[in-house]
């Protein structure tokens, strides 16, 4: 008998294991990084802000006493800054339910405190928290195309939300004019876009730039809020990030610490698996 044996033709070559991308995980990790990043991208500012606050004290009998507190809004702020980075960078469920709702409960307070109400940093953020708690709660779920589909179409429906409402605002005569964003951004903001405009054109001409960037902005935002949910999941994710992404980089660098958690969650579609 020869020495080279016939292979065994029950042998079966071994199998190639490949780690799948667990796209669940990862959608809860880019809204969690998106949050983080909201609320650290001013930092400089929340600095400044937390000393002005604390050396010119605010009475407002319209808050009581826990919400015009210094104490409180630092509390809120520092405590959700070190949820959502551990929510970021943990794998267990239970903490990350915690982690969530601690979240969760901080952008509420931040939401409503008289020092913090009226920045759109914490509403973004606030929002972005109430998917996240929603969507921690439905890891485990055994059809995760499904979950990322539903997960997908609530991002899109919270963007769209934020964008209409953002829209309902600018439908009147001043901004249809152009008057406010002349007043706001053309006139002497420092800022990369309108330093090149003025150094380019006479202040009649920028009158009408003016006019028609805010047209623009209106009829963006309003044609977003109303379709973006509508659409199919890859597409209005790319969709959002690009209209996001250029508010701040055509108007202002700061405005990413408004924008990043809702970049976050539009980035969700992209995982979306094709049908």
């Amino acid at each position: 008998m020869s020495s080279f044996s016939k292979p065994n033709s029950n042998l079966t070559p071994p199998l190639v294991h490949t780690k799948q991308l667990n796209r669940v995980l990862l959608s809860h990790r880019l809204v969690q990084g998106g949050i983080l990043l909201t609320l650290i991208w001013k930092w400089s500012f929340f600095v400044a802000a937390n000393g002005i606050y604390g050396t010119i004290p605010l009475n407002d009998p319209f808050f009581p006493s826990w919400l015009q507190s210094a104490t409180t809004v630092r509390a809120a702020f520092v405590t959700a800054v070190a949820a959502v980075g551990l929510n970021l960078s943990t794998s267990r469920p239970r903490l990350q339910w915690v982690c969530s709702l601690t979240a969760l409960l901080c952008m509420t307070v931040l939401c409503i405190h008289q020092a913090s109400y009226n920045d759109m940093t914490f509403v973004t953020a606030w929002w972005a928290c109430l998917w996240a708690m929603w969507f921690v709660n439905h890891l485990s779920d055994p059809n995760q195309a499904k979950l990322l589909r539903r997960a997908s179409f609530l991002s899109r429906l919270i963007i769209s939300l934020i964008l209409l409402g953002g829209a309902s605002g600018k439908w009147t005569a001043e901004y249809w004019s152009g008057e406010v964003f002349t007043d706001i951004y053309f006139i002497d903001r420092e800022f990369w876009v309108f330093q090149w405009l003025r150094s380019q054109f006479e202040p009649e001409q920028l009158r009408t730039i003016a006019t028609w960037y805010s047209r623009k902005v209106v009829l963006v935002e309003t044609v977003a809020g109303l379709g973006l949910w509508a659409l199919p999941p890859r597409i209005a994710a790319a969709l959002a990030i690009l209209l996001l992404s250029s508010i701040a980089l055509f108007s202002n660098f700061l405005l990413f610490s408004v924008l990043f958690a809702l970049i976050g969650l539009a980035s969700v579609g992209l995982l979306v698996p094709r049908s």
